[in-house]
């Protein structure tokens, strides 16, 4: 596992001992709204437990998903991932492309978190090799595709080739 370092963050693996924060964020339906063809929150710490072991099953030698942390007082803030996209389809099938992307608790919103998380992420896959690296949000999702334009990335339009959805689709 690779753990990443920003002026505020550390990016670090996932623990067993993170479900309740796990479960707190993915809880609230303002996190959740905009994530996946039809958003359902966790409602339970088995569920938690069920996301982490679901991340770790998406990691690989370069892809990853972190839990983002403040480097000063030790506080979880959200999610971090590179990860292979997953085409439409029943059931998914992992596509060849490289998605960024970032969920955080809303405790951390407006504070520059996104970006500062998504611009370690960025700088890790071009030290990896990986290119292009794309980041799919819900249409509706404008404070995601504000991270995406800070970042450098372009609009390259929508498209249901991935999540069984209609994504707005941005690129490095």
């Amino acid at each position: 596992m690779r753990s990443l370092i920003s002026p505020r963050l550390l990016l670090r693996e996932w623990e067993e001992k993170d479900a309740e924060f796990v479960l707190d964020m993915y809880s609230r339906w303002e996190v959740m709204r905009y994530l996946g063809a039809e958003p359902q929150v966790l409602t339970d710490l088995a569920g938690a437990h069920a996301r982490l072991a679901a991340w770790r099953d998406r990691q690989d030698g370069v892809h990853t998903v972190w839990a983002i942390q403040d480097r000063q007082t030790g506080r979880l803030l959200g999610t971090a991932f590179l990860v292979r996209l997953l085409n439409s389809g029943t059931p998914f099938t992992t596509a060849d492309e490289t998605e960024v992307g970032w969920h955080l608790h809303p405790d951390a919103w407006g504070q520059g978190y996104a970006t500062e998380a998504a611009t370690a992420v960025l700088a890790y896959a071009a030290r990896s090799g990986v290119k292009p690296v794309l980041a799919v949000t819900n249409p509706a999702n404008e404070a995601s595709q504000a991270v995406c334009r800070r970042l450098g990335m372009r609009h390259v339009g929508s498209t249901d080739r991935y999540y069984n959805m209609t994504c707005e689709l941005f690129s490095t």
